[in-house]
């Protein structure tokens, strides 16, 4: 298995492609490539920021992660016996459960025991500061509410690989702003994550490396700086 400074590789993509078809009765059917031939690997402890404009397969490449999508062809490989978790507005919730409930369910699925799951809760209730709405169901919820929780879900359920696609963007500045201390807090425990996000700050301030997505394949990655500089020079 592959390292970087004695700390071992978490997960792979090899020379992944997908893409998928759009409807003939659209303006622009065909094939569309969202991934063309991308690689990256992700060790044990850092925190891997990918960055790049819309429609680049930033979020894409999460799915892929988590398994909720499959290549077209390629390599998609996570260490056996490890846990990880997808952070995107209401994934995987179900609507007509409470807050509390999918949280238990979230935390279970990702690999607690019911036991320790329910000694989640309260921090889960307190950290997401979701109050009385906890006991609601999600489907009365704002997107901002259902960030919150899944964030905090994954986050004190302790899973291996953080998957985080925008969560930190949603909800007001003060829950941003826990949201982010709690992150470096777990990044400086060793947590491992991948971060998506169009906020070039919040990368600069959590990630330890970063890859520029652009038309579908990785333009540059390395150090942090380095690659948002790139990053910025072909906006303009």
């Amino acid at each position: 298995m592959s390292s970087v400074n004695g700390r071992p590789m978490m997960l792979e993509l090899e020379d992944v492609y997908l893409s998928y078809h759009s409807s003939k009765a659209t303006f622009d059917h065909g094939v569309h490539r969202v991934l063309d031939g991308v690689s990256l690997q992700l060790f044990e402890g850092e925190t891997l920021g990918i960055i790049g404009r819309n429609g680049v397969g930033k979020s894409t490449i999460l799915r892929l992660m988590s398994g909720i999508l499959s290549p077209n062809s390629g390599r998609v490989w996570q260490q056996p016996g490890k846990t990880s978790s997808l952070l995107t507005i209401g994934l995987g919730f179900k609507p007509d459960l409470s807050g509390r409930d999918n949280a238990l369910l979230s935390a279970m699925l990702q690999g607690a025991s019911k036991r320790r799951a329910q000694g989640y809760l309260q921090e889960i209730k307190e950290f997401s500061e979701l109050g009385d709405s906890f006991e609601e169901p999600v489907k009365t919820y704002s997107s901002g509410m259902r960030s919150r929780l899944g964030f905090t879900t994954a986050l004190i359920s302790h899973v291996d690989i953080l998957l985080i696609d925008e969560a930190l963007s949603a909800g007001d500045a003060q829950f941003k702003g826990k949201a982010e201390a709690a992150m470096k807090e777990r990044i400086s425990g060793e947590q491992t994550v991948v971060f998506v996000s169009h906020s070039e700050g919040q990368v600069q301030k959590l990630c330890t490396r970063a890859i520029w997505l652009e038309g579908g394949k990785v333009a540059a990655e390395g150090e942090v700086a380095s690659v948002l500089e790139g990053y910025r020079a072909s906006l303009v």
